[in-house]
């Protein structure tokens, strides 16, 4: 189980995430909404595996972070300025959206 972030910011346009181990990232919000785990952005499947929504659009231009609830001690959900604010990012996700060598 990946631990809290030590410290989140706002930098300008993008978040700041210092990380125990020392390690840094940058999110612009434009990336952070195209990669929001909500089932607005993602779909939800039924449970016959019948996939609905999930279809919208991928880029949000000009989106920015504007402000973030901590869920718990495992995730934290960003508002944004579109008002979209139903994505739960877990500390794991949001580790593995900053690791460089995602999408290898």
């Amino acid at each position: 189980m990946q631990t809290p972030p030590e410290d989140l910011q706002l930098i300008g346009t993008e978040l700041a995430v210092r990380w125990a181990d020392g390690r840094e990232d940058y999110f612009s919000g434009e990336f952070l909404r195209a990669h929001s785990p909500s089932a607005e952005n993602l779909g939800e499947k039924d449970i016959f595996g019948n996939q609905y929504g999930g279809n919208g659009p991928r880029e949000f231009p000009g989106v920015k972070v504007e402000g973030w609830d901590y869920q718990g001690n495992y995730a934290v959900r960003f508002d944004f300025s579109d008002g979209h604010g139903s994505g739960i990012y877990s500390w794991e996700y949001l580790r593995m959206l900053g690791d460089p060598k995602r999408g290898e």
